[in-house]
């Protein structure tokens, strides 16, 4: 394992430690634990945007895609069906058909 130093405000380093006081922590396990969310949700960021990048063009491509307000009732079907005690299953609901959007 590396180091790493950390130039931090008087005022954050104390909050940091007050924090990981009150969780029961040490100040250097909140900051590690810190970092790694910050890294994580970077990460989950970074492969959302790329998704919808991808999706973005696929869809000019194709010249296809879905309506919202279809999408919103399929959406809706599917978590009623997957709260209720008995019903179809939720892979019997059919999805949306992809239309073209172009005029």
């Amino acid at each position: 394992m590396s180091t790493t130093s950390l130039k931090l405000s008087e005022d954050l380093k104390q909050r940091a430690a007050a924090v990981a006081q009150d969780l029961g922590m040490t100040p250097h396990a909140f900051m590690v634990d810190a970092i790694r969310r910050a890294s994580d949700a970077a990460e989950k960021h970074a492969e959302f945007v790329a998704q919808a990048k991808a999706a973005r063009k696929k869809t000019l491509k194709s010249g296809l895609g879905f309506e919202a307000e279809e999408v919103h009732d399929y959406l809706r079907e599917r978590i009623a069906a997957a709260n209720a005690p008995v019903t179809k299953k939720t892979s019997e609901i059919a999805a949306p058909k992809a239309k073209p959007w172009r005029g």
